[in-house]
């Protein structure tokens, strides 16, 4: 099973966390996020890791012992976002991946449960998202990728997400920034991005200004605007995003409890 970790940008809200590293690099409790993601992806059978790259990216090392890990360069990471960035791996999605944003920690369980999830299109969504915004004032619940679900048991489908595109209160979680593209929901989501791409990639897309400004939701909300179905797999927190100072102060709290 193949996983793709994109983590090419800086994560300036680190601080001087990231003057030298990247963001996946940063220590947690001991550990780079990287490394913890790395374990918890081991534990669902994933045995191959492509990681897109950018700032610092020959800072980016698996775990002493670790499994080899192997790159894609983005050589452009400065100037574009996370949908762009993930299609510089486009030939390794050929046959379906799990995808991981490369700033957040979360449980094996979810993992294991994300990779035996049906359907072309899985989402992890947190129904206890409100909890990780408790205290959390430099990343507000503005900044959540909040995920509007319609359905119920095996027909549940994500219908909406992304930032400030779902209210609060029609929200039924948060994305967490992990999913799994089947061979089907992997090439419909190619197809996207080259109809995207041949329109310009400074052409407005989705929510964002631009197509190299667009997040991964921007993608997914282009899927379900074409039927394909993203499922929800619901978890009751056990994970956390690494964005700012405040929120690693605070994982360095609660992770070693549950990793």
């Amino acid at each position: 099973m193949k996983a793709i970790i994109v983590a090419a940008g800086r994560g300036r809200r680190l601080g001087a966390e990231t003057e030298e590293i990247p963001k996946c690099m940063v220590k947690v409790a001991g550990r780079a996020i990287l490394h913890r993601q790395l374990d918890a992806l081991a534990a669902a059978g994933v045995d191959d890791v492509v990681i897109v790259r950018g700032y610092h990216g020959d800072k980016i090392a698996p775990p002493p012992g670790g499994p080899p890990l192997r790159f894609v360069d983005n050589r452009d990471w400065a100037e574009n976002n996370i949908f762009t960035s993930l299609f510089y791996a486009e030939r390794e999605m050929k046959d379906g991946f799990v995808f991981s944003y490369a700033d957040i920690v979360f449980a094996p369980e979810h993992a294991r449960r994300l990779a035996e999830a049906p359907g072309p299109v899985a989402l992890v969504i947190d129904r206890r998202w409100r909890d990780a915004y408790e205290g959390r004032t430099l990343h507000p619940v503005s900044e959540a990728e909040l995920a509007r679900v319609e359905g119920t048991g095996a027909a549940a489908a994500v219908t909406r997400v992304g930032k400030r595109l779902v209210a609060a209160e029609e929200a039924a979680g948060e994305f967490i920034g992990l999913a799994r593209f089947s061979a089907e929901g992997a090439a419909a989501l190619g197809e996207i991005w080259r109809e995207a791409s041949a329109a310009g990639r400074k052409t407005p897309f989705g929510a964002a200004a631009t197509l190299d400004q667009a997040y991964l939701s921007d993608g997914l909300n282009a899927l379900t605007a074409r039927g394909v179905a993203l499922r929800p797999l619901f978890i009751d927190g056990l994970w956390r995003e690494i964005d700012t100072e405040q929120d690693l102060a605070q994982a360095e709290k609660t992770i070693p409890s549950w990793t």
